[in-house]
């Protein structure tokens, strides 16, 4: 296995340790806020994020429909920084989400919602931030310095902020138990190193994919697919897979690659029949799932452990993580530092 030589791999690895350190440190903010929330009596969820926050953000909106009943919009910042509009809310929780708490279009939403009266909070690494400034209840996502460009560690720890609080917003202690042992499934998906560093070669060059996934995982597809136009420069679409089916998926010929995020859950059957047609197609299949099922449809096979469907996303991204740190070496890039990027983006 290939020594921690960029600060991406190394990130990637401490995941464990990351997710671990939030647990230990953050629960108790994380309930702060439930009971800020229960006592102003919030009916919904309006979400301000951009970039790799943004998907943690559409993961949030997923959990917090399917967990807790909670109706939940995400917010287009322009709308409040370009047009200068007012957005009637009442009872919202207003969460921004900013691994570096400097976005300032998110700030802004946040900031317009506390003076009107709406409770706010936000995740973000870095607790003494703007962003975490502006909010009424911060959350901090304890990751370390993130020295890579592309966000791995501060996203999976985003991710399990906002599982903690669903599962307080929703009165549900024991989804907080499934959370502690995620450290340990994590550790299981990075096991796999060695395996997915080797598949990468096939794919030296490859320039163009589909990442495709449903419900609860769509901020996977979403999230590999930035993932891997960052780092190698890839032309790479995130689809629902049932968008999909609605029309691109007449791009697919003999041959095109496909990556197919497809866990156990709910999402699965329909998964499932998708990659049956895919390879009827001739795609080239790429799939991370825990069923032999789904793999054994695969070209290229990326196994990860069996997680309960509501966590998958934390563990089933860092297969793709891997994968695109390990394909970014293989096309000679350097993922630490992709071409004109910067870790903090300025938009306003």
């Amino acid at each position: 296995m290939e020594a921690a030589s960029s600060f991406m791999l190394s990130e990637i690895r401490e995941q464990p340790e990351a997710l671990t350190r939030l647990l230990e440190q953050e629960l108790d903010r994380v309930a702060a806020l439930g009971a800020a929330a229960r006592e102003r009596e919030v009916s919904m969820l309006f979400l301000a994020a951009r970039g790799t926050s943004d998907h943690a953000a559409v993961y949030a909106k997923y959990l917090a429909e399917i967990v807790a009943g909670l109706p939940t919009a995400l917010a287009a910042p322009s709308v409040f920084t370009l047009y200068d509009a007012t957005v009637r809310l009442s009872h919202a929780l207003v969460l921004g989400i900013s691994q570096s708490g400097k976005a300032a279009d998110a700030i802004e939403v946040l900031r317009r919602e506390r003076e009107s009266g709406q409770l706010t909070g936000c995740i973000t690494n870095d607790e003494t931030s703007p962003m975490a400034q502006t909010a009424e209840f911060p959350l901090c996502c304890r990751a370390g310095e993130e020295r890579s460009l592309p966000a791995t560690k501060t996203y999976t720890t985003s991710l399990a902020l906002v599982y903690a609080l669903v599962a307080n917003l929703a009165g549900r202690p024991d989804l907080l138990e499934d959370l502690r042992r995620t450290p340990d499934w994590v550790a299981q998906a990075l096991a796999g190193e060695e395996q997915i560093a080797d598949r990468a070669e096939r794919y030296r060059y490859m320039d163009e994919c589909v990442v495709l996934a449903r419900g609860v995982n769509q901020c996977s597809a979403l999230e590999a697919g930035l993932k891997l136009s960052e780092t190698s420069y890839l032309r790479s679409h995130p689809y629902s897979g049932a968008d999909f089916l609605h029309g691109p998926i007449a791009v697919v010929g003999e041959g095109y690659p496909c990556i197919l995020f497809a866990p156990s859950g709910r999402g699965y059957p329909t998964m499932l029949d998708l990659a049956t047609e895919l390879r009827d197609r001739g795609a080239e299949l790429l799939i991370v799932s825990d069923q032999d099922e789904m793999l054994s449809r695969a070209t290229t096979p990326l196994p990860m452990p069996p997680v309960p469907e509501l966590l998958s996303p934390l563990v089933g991204i860092v297969v793709l993580q891997l994968f695109a740190y390990h394909l970014a070496r293989v096309k000679g890039r350097d993922p630490d530092r992709p071409r004109g990027l910067k870790k903090v983006t300025h938009t306003f």
